[in-house]
């Protein structure tokens, strides 16, 4: 049975920052790494064509799925061509909190299922977004093989 024999590290836990600014009834902006992402921050407007903190909960989501695809691919040696992942977050107004995350990621590989399974179990196992989300709502979710053929 192939496991994944990487150790936890013992080193200091690593510290993102992250900065934000908002003018009245206007856009807000969070600066992370190099970039600045413009969002939604208005409060009891109609839903605006920008992201809102909802939808970056989401995508952060996504790209923990997709980084740790690429660990696997490192770590495994899980070969793939490309992926895609579609995220759904539901939540419930009272009180205010998210009650899951569905995922479904595509791939376009050849790896059999059972290594299909243990990119799933290391998935589950090795994403910080991942696990904190677990920790207070039901996240799942589903790998589709895709046929490259079939890829966009």
């Amino acid at each position: 049975m192939e496991t994944d024999t990487s150790t936890p590290s013992s080193a200091a836990p690593l510290t993102y920052t992250v900065t934000g600014r908002s003018t009245a009834g206007g856009p807000a902006q969070v600066h992370t790494a190099s970039e600045t992402v413009t969002l939604d921050a208005r409060w009891g407007a109609a839903p605006s064509e920008l992201p809102g903190p909802a939808h970056l909960l989401a995508a952060a989501l996504a790209a923990c799925l997709l980084k740790n695809l690429a660990r696997a691919n490192d770590l495994l040696s899980f070969q793939y061509e490309r992926a895609e992942v579609q995220v759904t977050a539901r939540r419930q107004d009272a009180p205010p909190k998210f009650t899951e995350f569905v995922y479904q990621l595509g791939i376009v590989t050849n790896e059999p299922q059972r290594r299909l399974d243990l990119l799933q179990r290391n998935l589950a196992g090795y994403g910080t977004v991942y696990n904190t989300l677990a920790a207070t709502c039901d996240v799942r979710g589903t790998i589709l093989v895709i046929a490259s053929s079939d890829a966009h």
